[in-house]
């Protein structure tokens, strides 16, 4: 008999050691990412074409010391490679591992690559030429610490690779780990198998194969074996014949019942491809389905749920995710009670989103993921078990911070109303333990996550982060699509503008008779201050047959206000050519244009320097702080606010006004040196505050400046 290691995902050792048991293997243990076991050739041709839960199986030749490069040669050359195999054969070498002297494992690869070849050259043979794409054979090295395991890839490409899938869908599932975890999930053969989001149908093509008896290696064209001087024909068509009968044979008498559900058709004609291909085609329900609208198939009695929905990593995908597990949830209590759901996914935050309370938990990598399947029992009432058998309760979400936000849309939906505009915030961190900003943008919502203290663990503030989203989905009754979460730190200079992403979505909102346009999805920020409506109000009420100049000008907003309300002219600067054309399109959108509205692209404080117009209203609202490598210099409003008036001052008009506002807290306005100057200032900051951010008094100062009387 031969020593052997069978390579497998960490944390499927178990089942693999007891896989190879029952196919025959001898002295079985499992180790890191294996199974060692020994076997005589028969047996190792039997577990390659049985095994559902291997990748790879290595004819173990040598474990050595390795503490360095020599180490390494060493151990390779004292391997009698002419013995396995002839030097025609075409050879790759993998490398897997490092330690503190071999640390590249491209180094390590070529060194045993050198030693086989010096093997073959001593022997007065000719040197095996090296093929990376279609090697005859394949030589595995593992690394782990000083230890060294050398030996011969028996399989070729990896197990996984069954032959049936030639595509998938957007988040494939290997089918070793699909085999795993449908082993895992619970299910029987006498029970129907329902996956509500199928995608290429992997989980489902696994499970109808195994209780078909369809071997998984049975459709492969090359073995690693074959290429060996030892390999025996004979027994090896013997094996593979069997197993062919068998497997051709399982189909027809399967009784199992399994059922496939996916919202897009196309991903469903790859599973319905790859189930035919796979020879289990006739014993798979494929239909067209909503999971959030899943209910039990004709033919589906109590039986067996399983899925892999998606888990998606950027933040941006997470309001959908949430909608879509908490739906899964209620349609799994509603529609299967009675049966077993087991779910895998890499989020336990989504998990928790189902709101039922799991019998089991099983780890498994998917590759570079941390993941978990968590199996469900759901009661005859639809109620979910604790292991102890008891109901599990399943509470509101967040009560506290639902019926907050409730009592906010009945105040402000009215308000906003009245008011008319669109976009107004719903919820500013009224409670502490749920640090958000709530905006509602016509029919979507903006949900501003302010970064925890650090003494908030990551894992709590998470949960409460999926809480707000889910309950904000559930009482607004947005659709969860339509739903952005951002995540708000402390911002220094322009920061706040920091682009996110390219999804170029913008759409029209109105506000007091003006339409602008915003972008929820690309910036930080939206293009829009919502707590400057009020400013920008008066400033259109201000505005008529005025000349007009925005300074910090942003998107714009401002300059709308004033040329809807009937400005002469108007003059818009900001450093940033993106939102100067984003300005120039929401005055396009109002009907704005001509010659007598100018947009300049520069530095405002050098601008402002330089400048030599005359403007009888002015609007500034500068940043706290900026440090801009395209600014001359840093700025700071609060040191800086009365050398800016100073230079304002000569533009504006006699009886003109400015309109100074900025976001510093605790800002003070020095009115004696702005006295010295020839100018007075009067506070409008509570007025200039609108209804939906009363509770944050501080959220901006604004101040009207005007030539000093007398």
């Amino acid at each position: 008999m031969n020593q052997y290691l069978a390579i497998t995902s960490r944390g499927l050792e178990n089942l693999l050691a007891e896989e190879l048991q029952k196919l025959g293997a001898n002295s079985v243990k499992a180790v890191s990412a294996g199974v060692r076991f020994r076997a005589d050739e028969k047996t190792l041709y039997t577990c390659c074409l049985w095994s559902r839960t291997a990748s790879r199986f290595i004819l173990v030749l040598g474990e050595f010391a390795v503490r360095d490069d020599m180490d390494l040669y060493l151990g390779a050359s004292a391997i009698n490679w002419p013995q396995y195999f002839s030097e025609r054969k075409r050879i790759a070498v993998d490398f897997n591992g490092t330690n503190r002297e071999i640390r590249n494992s491209q180094y390590g690869a070529l060194k045993v690559k050198d030693a086989i070849v010096d093997r073959f050259v001593k022997a007065d043979l000719d040197r095996p030429s090296i093929d990376r794409e279609q090697p005859d054979l394949r030589i595995h090295m593992r690394l782990s610490k000083e230890q060294g395991l050398l030996g011969i890839d028996m399989v070729g490409s990896g197990l996984h690779q069954r032959g049936y899938r030639t595509e998938s869908g957007a988040a494939p599932l290997r089918e070793t780990n699909a085999a795993a975890l449908v082993m895992k999930s619970g299910w029987t053969f006498d029970k129907p198998l329902l996956d509500p989001m199928c995608g290429s149908g992997t989980l489902l093509i696994e499970a109808a194969m195994m209780a078909a008896e369809v071997a998984p290696g049975l459709k492969r064209k090359r073995w690693g074996f074959e290429a060996l001087k030892s390999f025996n024909r004979e027994e090896w068509m013997e094996v593979h014949a069997e197993v062919t009968f068998k497997s051709k044979k399982g189909p027809a008498k399967c009784e199992s019942k399994f059922f496939g559900f996916d919202n897009d058709r196309r991903v469903l004609e790859t599973a319905k491809a790859n189930a035919r291909r796979a020879g289990v085609a006739d014993l798979i329900q494929f239909e067209l389905g909503d999971a959030a609208e899943l209910t039990r198939p004709e033919g589906f009695e109590e039986g067996n749920i399983i899925c892999n929905p998606p888990y998606g990593e950027r933040l941006g995908t997470t309001p959908g995710l949430i909608a879509l597990y908490t739906q899964l949830g209620v349609q799994l209590k509603s529609q299967f009670k009675g049966s077993i759901a087991s779910i895998y996914s890499g989020s336990d935050e989504l998990l928790s989103c189902l709101r039922m309370r799991a019998d089991s938990t099983y780890k498994l990598r998917n590759g570079a993921l941390d993941c978990v399947m968590k199996t469900y029992h759901i009661t005859a009432r639809g109620e979910v078990t604790t292991s102890q058998g008891e109901p599990a309760p399943v509470a509101d979400v967040a009560p506290e911070f639902t019926n907050r936000l409730r009592k906010n849309i009945k105040k402000l939906e009215k308000w906003a109303k009245q008011q008319g505009v669109e976009c107004y915030r719903l919820y500013d961190s009224d409670l502490p333990e749920y640090n958000a900003a709530i905006d509602r943008y016509s029919d979507n919502i903006v949900i501003q996550e302010y970064a925890p203290p650090k003494t908030v663990p990551e894992e709590k503030a998470r949960r409460r982060l999926l809480d707000m989203v889910r309950a904000t989905i559930a009482v607004t009754g947005v659709n969860a699509n339509n739903v952005v979460l951002k995540t708000r730190e402390k911002q220094k200079g322009t920061n706040q503008y920091e682009k996110l992403g390219e999804a170029k979505r913008f759409m029209k909102v109105h506000e007091y008779g003006v339409t602008l346009e915003v972008n929820l999805y690309d910036y930080l920020d939206t293009g829009l201050f919502l707590d400057h409506r009020y400013t920008r109000k008066m400033l259109g009420e201000k505005a008529k047959g005025k000349d007009f100049l925005n300074l910090f000008a942003y998107t714009g907003t401002a300059t709308v206000h004033a040329a809807v309300g009937g400005a002469r002219s108007t003059t818009t600067v900001d450093m940033s050519k993106t939102y100067l054309a984003w300005a120039e399109r929401n005055m396009k959108l109002n009907g704005k244009v001509g010659r007598q509205h100018m947009f300049e692209q520069a530095d405002c404080l050098k601008w402002l320097s330089l400048a030599k117009g005359q403007y009888d209203l002015i609007f500034i609202d500068p940043p706290t702080f900026s440090n801009s490598k395209r600014m001359l210099d840093t700025f700071d409003v609060q040191r800086d606010h009365i050398k800016l008036m100073t230079e304002l001052k000569r533009l504006l008009r006699e009886g003109g006004e400015i309109v100074f506002s900025n976001n510093k807290r605790n800002f003070k306005m020095d009115v004696e040196a702005l006295a010295e100057i020839g100018l007075q200032a009067q506070n409008i900051t509570n007025r200039s505050i609108p209804m939906d951010f009363e509770r944050n008094k501080q959220i901006h100062n604004c101040w009207i400046i005007t030539h000093k009387e007398g």
